[in-house]
Parts: C-alpha cells; structure tokens; sequence
C-alpha cells in the first residue's frame, strides 16, 4: 500500500497533519458501513486512504488517549488525566528537532489547563476557546451565548483557525495537529444538521446520564433525542474535515501530505444499558475521613463517584484513516492503536531511531503491503491506578471516588475480553457470532480466556507496568483460571 517507508530525505519529508475528532464512533460513518449517517467528505477521504478496521483504543478517557497519541506511549500504564510527565519526548517536538514547523490548533480544553502542558513541543499552539465552558460556571464563559451561525461554532472556528495558518505556512515543512472536542457533548450543532436525523427537530436537548439510562429514569425516547443530536454534529465534524482537506487541495498540497483522521473513543447510546461512557452516580453516603488528604472544597465532588465501567466495542472501535504520498487506498484488517501513531509518523518521514520512552510501534510495514499483521491483541484501560477507593480527575476536573476496580479490555480479531479486579469474574465475547457483546462465554471457552488474560498481564509487565497495577489484575486472572479449570 506504501513505497518508500522511511526513504525520504530532509528536504523532501512529507508533510503531516493529523486531526482527531472527540467522541467518534466508528459505526457512525458511511466509511465503515452505516448506510444513513450522512459523512460525504469522510467518506470520499476514506476512498483515497487506507483504512483501517481494527484500529482500537489504548488509554481512556480524553487526555490519557492524547498523551498516546503525543507520546507513543500506553500512557495507562503510568498516569492517568494529569500533566503530561517531563520526561517523555513528544511527537511534534521530535518533528521540531529534525526541521518541521510543528503547530496545534484545539479546541479541546484540557491542553495547556491546569498546566497539563500537552502543548510540549508544537512549535507554535492555539488552544480555540469555548469547549466545556458551559459546565464550569468558574470560567464565567458565555461563548454559546454569542453563536450567530455555523460558523461561529467550535469544530467551525477550530477548523479555520488551521485553514488560516496552512495559508500562511503551506510553502514550509510543516506537521499541523488539530483536535476538536465535536462530536463530544453537548450537542448542539446548528438545526439543520440535526433535522437530517430528526425531521421535526425544534432545538431540544439532553445531556447523557453517565450511566444506567433506565435507573436514571431516562427513556428510550430521550436515548435517542441525545443520539439524534450526535449524529447532527457528526455531519458538522464532516463537513469542517472537509473543509480543511479541501485547503490542503486548494495549497496543492495533496501529493506531499500524510493525513490521519482518527478519534479517542467512542459512546454508548442505551448499548448495555448505557448512556454516556462512564457510570458516574451521586453517592450520598460518601464522607471524607479525619485523616483525608482531600481538601475541604473537594467535598462536593467526593459525592461523586465511577462505578465499574467496562469498555465494550462502542467505545474501543474508532476510525482511522490514512492518506498519503506512495499510500495505495485500500482496507486492512491490521490491529493497531493510538500509541503506534507517533511511531508510525516517524517512520513515514524518514526518522527512524525512536526514543526509548516510546512503546508503540510503527505500522508502516501494513500500510507498505509488506504485512497484514501488526499486533496479536490491544488492551484498551482505564488508567491501572485506578482501583477501589482511589480517586481520579476526568472531562470535568473533578475528583471522583473510584468504587471498584476498573476493567481492562482486551481485543483479538475475534474475541474481546473483559478483565476486571479480584472478584470480577471475566468476560470474553466471540465477536463473529456476538458483535454486540451480549453473551459472555467465558465459562465455555475452555482456557482460550485464560490463555489471553495471561498474555494481557505478560504485555502489561513487558512495557514496565508498576507491579502494584499488574498484581490485581494477574490475582484475577490466577482466581478465575484455576476456577474454570476445575469446574
């Protein structure tokens, strides 16, 4: 599919833009087989890439998977939604190092917030106003408020924030990195977008439970308001993608540019139950003891807690694409995640000797032809921190108490297995006959769940998990093996 892997030379690299687009569900474009979401500019990308139909999540949720892609690294193995550590080399600040004009645009809004320093590297960063303000009223933010039309929106304002810089920069070597929170939530994209999905659509809008739907007292009614305004804002994502490729052809740029679309996870819309992609629920009963580190202003949060919150395949299956110059368009089967993106952009330039802190690993080899395999498994997780009575930060900032253990998915070609805690009895699904993961055969599979969950643990030693995360997770696995076993 690609000649020339790592043959270029300083002056004539590539150039390479990379655009995610938050909370992207695979399943919601024409690209990957749904036959009603309207995703035209997606889709006639997705004809001139190669596509990839097994491209799964590593670290969740938002930030973790963005220290993935930055830093090539499984970012669950050592940290969890904080600064992005010191010592760990970034992607645009390799590119820097070796003559690229690196630049970010985002509007997703924890990049440089709180000093989480994700900006690392880029040459030149524009984090785009906006996102998130609405819930959290500290920021005294109204940018919702202003919005006069499409244009004003966030993918809209992000999109054109990058148009305008390639106009400014596309005659130098440039890696251009643009991330956007749409289709996140709120949804909220312009009527018209909407009424594409919901004929007779009049503004209405919700807000996931982050839970059970169903306990939350929500009904299938509200599930799919929330998900028919998804799919307006998807459309929107389209459109402004689009928009941005479209410059890339008005620069004459194409036939030197790497493009990769891709997403960090995905969402439940009453799949298992589910709406949102966490069960977060209001714990009346919790209380911060005498000897608690938390401060006093954290009590209000501390009510809130993560229940078990495993990750099925509408969160872990996310689209990826990719485009380029020796690229043949085509479709592969290859299992590859975030963390193998930086390495695989590295080898794509030329710039081969990868530092050591990077544990992905280049797919350049799938997208050359020269193999259609990349990694036997990919273990999707929430940080490995994170286990009963712990706390943790996620989208909002708040700190949450952590109820149970946090499971890890594993994901084969056709199998995906659920790992959880001690006392969680694992899941795994035979995803040709059970795509929806609804019947967990892991009592029938006679030591084939076994054999992967130790595979699972073996990979979590091998890229230096500390012992602390790996230990519940090999007692879980040593617990329930020994019990199918000898049952």
């Amino acid at each position: 599919m690609m000649n020339g892997v790592g043959e270029g030379t300083a002056v004539d690299r590539p150039n390479v833009v990379v655009v995610v687009a938050d909370t992207f569900r695979r399943d919601h474009m024409g690209a990957y087989g749904n036959p009603w979401i309207q995703t035209p500019h997606l889709d006639e990308f997705a004809r001139s890439s190669v596509v990839f139909d097994q491209h799964v999540i590593s670290s969740f949720p938002t930030m973790p998977a963005r220290a993935d892609f930055l830093t090539g690294t499984f970012s669950y193995s050592h940290m969890g939604w904080e600064p992005l550590p010191r010592h760990l080399m970034t992607l645009p600040e390799l590119l820097s190092k070796a003559g690229y004009h690196t630049m970010g645009v985002v509007d997703t809004p924890f990049y440089i917030r709180n000093g989480f320093g994700y900006d690392r590297g880029f040459d030149d960063f524009i984090w785009v106003r906006g996102q998130g303000d609405d819930t959290r009223p500290h920021e005294r933010a109204d940018m919702r408020s202003t919005w006069r039309s499409e244009e004003d929106r966030m993918v809209a304002r992000t999109v054109t924030q990058a148009e305008r810089w390639l106009e400014r920069h596309h005659e130098e070597q440039f890696f251009l990195y643009v991330d956007t929170w749409d289709p996140h939530e709120p949804w909220d994209a312009p009527d018209y977008y909407t009424k594409k999905y919901r004929k007779e659509y009049n503004g209405e809008q919700i807000y996931p439970a982050y839970g059970n739907w169903k306990r939350a007292g929500l009904t299938e009614g509200d599930v799919e308001l929330g998900h028919d305004t998804y799919c307006g804002e998807v459309s929107m994502v389209d459109f402004w993608v689009g928009r941005l490729l479209a410059k890339l052809d008005a620069l004459s740029l194409r036939d030197n540019t790497i493009v990769i679309f891709t997403s960090d996870h995905g969402f439940y819309f009453g799949e298992h139950d589910y709406f949102g992609k966490a069960e977060w629920v209001h714990d009346p009963e919790a209380a911060i003891s005498d000897d608690s580190l938390l401060p006093e202003w954290l009590a209000e949060s501390w009510l809130l807690t993560v229940e078990r919150s495993p990750l099925y395949r509408e969160l872990t299956n996310v689209p990826m694409m990719v485009r380029g110059p020796g690229l043949t368009p085509g479709r592969t089967q290859a299992l590859t995640t975030a963390a193998d993106i930086a390495p695989t952009v590295l080898d794509m330039v030329g710039l081969g000797g990868l530092p050591t802190t990077m544990m992905g690993a280049s797919f350049g080899g799938v997208l050359s032809g020269q193999r259609n395999e990349h990694r036997p498994f990919v273990i999707s997780s929430w940080p490995l921190y994170l286990a009963e009575g712990e706390v943790t930060t996620a989208v909002d900032s708040k700190v949450r108490r952590i109820s149970s253990y946090m499971p890890i998915t594993v994901t084969i070609q056709d199998r995906s297995l659920i790992l959880g805690g001690p006392d969680d009895e694992p899941e795994i699904y035979d995803l040709t006959s059970d795509p929806g993961e609804q019947n967990n055969v892991w009592r029938e599979t006679n030591g084939e769940g076994g054999k992967l969950c130790e595979d699972a643990v073996t990979f979590l030693e091998t890229i230096g998990t500390p012992e602390k995360h790996v230990a519940p997770r090999r007692e879980a696995l040593d617990r329930w093996w020994r019990k199918a076993v000898h049952s």
